[in-house]
């Protein structure tokens, strides 16, 4: 066990430096964001109250009062969070290509530790993972503070107060912070999921190459195919025969066994197939 933790703990830091990247540029945004958003729509308020002499009430009924989704609806709050799944989508490949980069390979000497294979698969599935739930949980963090700011920076009767969870309910936040334990299961069992499915194409092309990049692209399909198949067979030939509980608990299961899948399939080419 602490042989496979000294693994994760290298992946992790190897990944530490563009990590911290990561969030300075989500805090900087967002906290920019808040500032530019409140003080626009404040400046316009004051030019048209004072200076056009337009009725506040007036100008609240033409504009509507500020509230906190109009901050989290622009690319100042959205764009670092697009930034960081372009990146970890990307990492998702580069954390195994680079140990093939280079005049010597450092998949090798990875491979030859005192250790089981898969604990190489396993440590670098375990560092995406903390990476994606510290992002979430810096983003979780940030809310409250920049309601904060944002409540200092508009006047009460300009804004519209809304909780931490009221703020959450935005349709692009659901995703991170999902309403439900069972939309909390499917959104990051499925995105574990997919993440593996990757890792055990990409170790098809590694152990194959040309070959193996049919099979990887065949494989993929088929998790795809396996994971949305009580969905495709309750709407498209059941007519919704079953249940939304029911269809959440198969593809619970569906998820389980891709998952799984990935990782027995993994074992086997990582330990017998992949060249280094």
């Amino acid at each position: 066990m602490s042989r496979f933790l000294k693994l994760v703990n290298f992946e992790f830091n190897r990944f530490w430096k563009l990590y911290m990247v990561l969030m300075g540029v989500t805090i900087l945004s967002q906290l920019t964001g808040v500032i530019v958003v409140a003080q626009t729509y404040v400046n316009q308020a004051n030019k048209a109250i004072y200076k056009e002499l337009m009725p506040m009430r007036e100008f609240i009924v033409q504009n509507g009062k500020l509230s906190f989704h109009n901050i989290t609806q622009t690319l100042w709050f959205l764009g670092p969070i697009g930034i960081c799944l372009v990146v970890l989508s990307i990492y998702v490949f580069f954390i195994w290509y680079r140990d093939w980069l280079g005049k010597n390979t450092f998949i090798y000497r990875l491979l030859m530790l005192p250790t089981a294979r898969i604990h190489v698969y396993l440590a670098k599935a375990v560092t995406i993972l903390l990476v994606i739930l510290g992002l979430v949980a810096l983003q979780l963090v940030l809310l409250p503070i920049e309601n904060q700011l944002f409540i200092r920076l508009v006047p009460n009767d300009f804004r519209t107060n809304l909780s931490l969870f009221e703020i959450i309910e935005d349709p692009y936040l659901a995703i991170l912070f999902p309403h439900t334990f069972r939309e909390f299961i499917l959104y990051y069992l499925g995105g574990m999921a997919a993440v593996l499915v990757v890792f055990t194409a990409i170790l098809f092309e590694r152990s194959f190459r040309i070959k193996g990049v049919f099979w990887g692209i065949l494989y993929s399909a088929a998790s795809i195919l396996i994971c949305l198949a009580p969905i495709l067979v309750n709407e498209i030939f059941l007519g919704k025969y079953f249940y939304p509980m029911e269809v959440f608990f198969m593809e619970l299961v569906t998820g389980l066994i891709v998952l799984s899948g990935a990782i027995w399939t993994g074992n086997i080419l990582i330990k017998k197939k992949v060249r280094v």
